[in-house]
């Protein structure tokens, strides 16, 4: 088995909006479950973890029986009231199963561009990991709107940057494929998954499936933009199948799995 020489102390986890729902609507229960039994036998390593999560708009949408993410912004921030608090629910239940606590972090660009709201931030977020809370951030879907501000865009970039902020030693983006490939692997034979990339060039650019879902914002390139985040900024990003058994505790005790976009070492 091929290994990674990976030095990980600190982790932020995101996970995505066609991760964490089921097919059919509704929230993977499951899955949930399985990422907190890991995350919770990691933090016992003394290791800090973060989790970005999506799948608040999506919920509501599935609470409305909406079959697609709506355009109009006021039945976004509708959809992301309904859903933020069955995210944070599911979450706590299964955090709670293995004694560990959560807290939920809800940001807005401005908290990142205010220096004051910032410093009050990376405060916040150092005090919750020195208690050994697993703080669980989302974009605060209900204000932060294109329509109304600056916002992240999607949580792949929002993930970039709390890695980033909170020096992390590695952000795991959580999809609902293997890795980049260099074609789409859902309509290309053939198609080869990418193992490692140590450079963000337009080739490998040019490989980014810009395919969202339904539900979802984003794709590939959101998450190649990620990568040039943290690459740029010292720490090393993998893009996995969250749906691959015991994939967080595999990626950090170094197992090949996914596509890892390493750092710039000095």
């Amino acid at each position: 088995m091929n290994m990674r020489s990976l030095s990980v102390n600190r982790v932020v986890v995101k996970i995505g909006t066609n991760t964490i729902t089921r097919e059919g609507g509704g929230l993977n229960y499951g899955l949930i479950e399985d990422i907190a039994e890991q995350i919770s036998e990691l933090k016992r390593q003394d290791k800090d973890f973060i989790i970005v999560t999506s799948g608040a708009i999506g919920l509501g949408c599935s609470e409305l029986s909406l079959e697609d993410r709506p355009s109009d912004v006021v039945l976004r921030q509708v959809c992301a009231a309904i859903g933020q608090s069955k995210v944070m629910e599911a979450y706590h239940h299964a955090f709670e199963h293995y004694g560990g606590v959560v807290a939920q972090i809800l940001l807005t660009y401005d908290d990142f561009e205010d220096e004051e709201k910032h410093k009050n931030f990376r405060t916040g977020l150092n005090e919750l990991l020195r208690l050994k809370v697993t703080p669980i951030v989302n974009e605060n879907d209900v204000v932060a709107t294109d329509e109304i501000g600056k916002t992240f865009g999607d949580n792949d970039r929002l993930s970039a940057m709390v890695a980033v902020d909170t020096r992390a030693d590695l952000l795991i983006i959580l999809t609902d494929v293997n890795g980049l490939y260099d074609g789409n692997p859902r309509d290309t034979d053939g198609a080869r998954l990418i193992k490692e990339v140590r450079a963000v060039t337009p080739e490998i650019e040019a490989m980014a499936d810009q395919n969202g879902s339904k539900l979802a914002v984003g794709g590939m390139i959101t998450k190649i933009n990620a990568a040039k985040i943290c690459m740029e900024a010292g720490c090393d990003l993998i893009i996995a199948n969250g749906r691959e058994t015991d994939v967080i505790r595999r990626i950090v005790e170094g197992e090949e799995i996914g596509t890892w976009f390493c750092r710039k070492r000095t």
